[in-house]
């Protein structure tokens, strides 16, 4: 009798177990209903076109009379100097717009978030050229560095700096400012073309506006109670900006970082449109101005090479996720050593 009184909790906490465990089910089953459309949505624009991608890789000849290569694409542009140079313009086009971009945002987004008078109407201004669009601006753009009576040559020569061809010059920058100061700059430290540096300018340009409005919010989530408490302990502006403001928005320079890079070596519209509207073939003068998205673009539609250019792609999207992956595990070391 008292096996059998002992029995019964255990076969009710079984039936409870049973019944908890079915109506689990029940909801992960409906929870993968709503998740249906944009699995769908994924597979169908994301998923199947990666694959196909990497299917065209393979591939030579035309579009219609495609045959197998192997990874024949991909040692050929591996080999092929033009990509190399490409390569090395669009890391100059990084190295030369995302630090800036950043270091300006923060900056300009810091001083937005003091009390002055205005600050609304500013922070409207600086995002403008960010929804602004890129094509028509870039023509704007193009024309304030024309060579001949554009806005740009008007500024330098208003401090004495004779004017610049701009889009049109395909030497280095720093050759250009040594040239300008009689000194002589080797090869190697040329730096990226100034058609390259006018490119680099509008970009800056555009992606500040959105860089502002990031660190804001950024800003804006940080505790005032903590600067309070640093000008209680003799904190000036400087050591609060360094000690407290830098390292809570970690999380958000991390952020901007992340997306800046993915987006300079994807950048297309505006290097593509400012060569246009300046009479410059697709890659600028002497290709100076050919990232890795241009030379794609030129090799799908000039050359009519699909299976080359989609290579040049998967190329592409091993390096940004390479550099992705890199820059979260030094997120992640950087925030346990702070944590310790």
């Amino acid at each position: 009798m008292t096996e059998s009184l002992s029995a019964v909790p255990k076969t009710q906490a079984r039936v409870a177990a049973q019944t908890r465990i079915s109506k689990r089910a029940r909801y992960d089953w409906i929870a993968y209903v709503y998740l249906l459309p944009a699995l769908i949505i994924l597979t169908v624009f994301h998923i199947l076109p990666a694959f196909y991608a990497l299917w065209i890789s393979t591939q030579g000849g035309r579009v219609r009379t495609f045959r197998f290569i192997a990874l024949e694409n991909y040692t050929n542009a591996l080999a092929a100097p033009e990509f190399w140079g490409a390569l090395q313009n669009t890391v100059f086009y990084v190295l030369g717009t995302v630090p800036v971009t950043l270091g300006l945002g923060l900056m300009v987004a810091y001083l937005l978030f003091q009390k002055i008078r205005g600050r609304g109407i500013y922070r409207t201004i600086y995002f403008m050229p960010h929804v602004i669009s890129a094509v028509a601006s870039a023509i704007v753009w193009a024309w304030v560095f024309n060579p001949t009576g554009g806005a740009a040559n008007r500024l330098l020569q208003l401090v004495g700096i004779p004017a610049q061809q701009w889009l049109l010059e395909s030497d280095g920058v720093f050759k250009v400012i040594g040239l300008g100061l009689g000194a002589q700059v080797p090869n190697w430290a040329q730096g990226p073309s100034l058609a390259l540096v006018a490119v680099m300018i509008f970009a800056i340009w555009q992606a500040l506006g959105f860089d502002v409005i990031i660190f804001l919010a950024g800003l804006t989530n940080i505790n005032p109670e903590l600067y309070e408490a640093g000008r209680i302990d003799g904190a000036n502006g400087w050591q609060l900006f360094r000690h407290i403001t830098i390292p809570l928005l970690l999380p958000t320079i991390f952020f901007l970082l992340v997306i800046s890079i993915i987006g300079s070596f994807q950048a297309f519209n505006h290097i593509y449109t400012m060569n246009i509207a300046a009479s410059q073939p697709l890659g600028g003068p002497l290709g100076t101005t050919r990232t890795v998205s241009i030379y794609m673009f030129d090799q799908l539609y000039s050359q009519n090479r699909a299976g080359y250019a989609t290579a040049i792609a998967v190329v592409l999207s091993l390096i940004i996720f390479a550099l992705t992956l890199v820059q979260f595990r030094f997120f992640e070391r950087g925030g346990r050593e702070e944590q310790q």
